[in-house]
């Protein structure tokens, strides 16, 4: 199985449907079997889009209707055109840029059996953008989980709550489970999210027989003003040591177009 994970910063990038179509079209190269976005945006002035085209959404409630200009909408419409059939669910977590929902999606090659959302942070008011919801599908007997969490010093709501919701969760599963997304906590720094995180769940860059640097940021984006060197904040857990092919960075320039200020992470787990 081959999974992607990657922050769209959709719609906010220079020539987003030139970045769409690239998207677009690595993805029905490589037919990845489940794919994690995170920073998935409609305008909220937008048409609803007409329900004959959802054919293949799993609504994980039903408070924000999809939207014409609904990024991974656009997208599955676009690798429908191409032969790949992707069920796929979308849920927004706040208003982002003053304009637009903005959420997580999830796409997989097999049938959705059961969608899950909750939030992450306890804060929950839609008009404010630190808050943070997590979703999920089952697929297959097997959870696979798209995060986009907040800061690990964030003194509005910082990632220690955030995490300790998630993983009171994800306790509630028996079945295997993958976590995507875009973390916020750079793997190189001692004593933070990311040494929580792997105290109990597996980076799948670890695990992998063929890696690369992993990094997902290059220098300064939204979040990280101050960057100025490579980070890996964006990553693939799973909560047993999988046999891991391989992981790679993706989008970078190297490995597919830059589409986004962040690169995807693609990850290939043995069968």
């Amino acid at each position: 199985m081959k999974f992607l994970t990657l922050n769209t910063h959709s719609w906010m990038e220079k020539d987003p449907l030139i970045k769409l179509k690239n998207l677009c079209d690595a993805i029905t190269r490589q037919s990845f079997d489940v794919i994690a976005l995170q920073e998935v945006n409609q305008l909220m002035t937008s048409a609803t889009v007409d329900q004959s085209l959802l054919v293949t959404f799993s609504a994980t409630n039903n408070e924000h209707p999809i939207k014409e200009d609904n990024f991974a909408f656009l997208l599955q419409q676009e690798l429908q055109k191409n032969g790949l059939e992707y069920y796929w669910t979308w849920e927004p977590s706040h208003i982002g840029y003053d304009r637009y929902d903005e959420g997580l999606a999830v796409l997989s090659l097999k049938p959705i059996q059961e969608t899950r959302s909750f939030f992450a942070s306890e804060n929950t008011a839609y008009n404010d953008y630190k808050s943070r919801k997590v979703i999920g599908i089952k697929s297959e007997n097997q959870w696979f989980f798209n995060v986009h969490l907040g800061w690990w010093q964030d003194k509005h709501d910082p990632f220690p709550g955030q995490w300790k919701k998630c993983t009171a969760h994800f306790a509630t599963l028996k079945e295997p489970i993958f976590l995507l997304g875009d973390f916020n906590n750079p793997a190189h720094i001692k004593q933070e999210g990311y040494e929580l995180v792997t105290q109990n769940w597996f980076d799948t860059y670890h695990l992998a027989a063929q890696k690369d640097t992993g990094f997902t940021v290059a220098d300064a984006i939204d979040g990280w003003s101050e960057n100025q060197s490579g980070l890996r904040i964006d990553y693939i857990f799973a909560n047993q040591p999988v046999k891991t092919i391989s992981s790679q960075v993706i989008f970078n320039d190297n490995n597919e177009p830059i589409i986004s200020d962040h690169f995807g992470i693609v990850v290939e787990i043995a069968d």
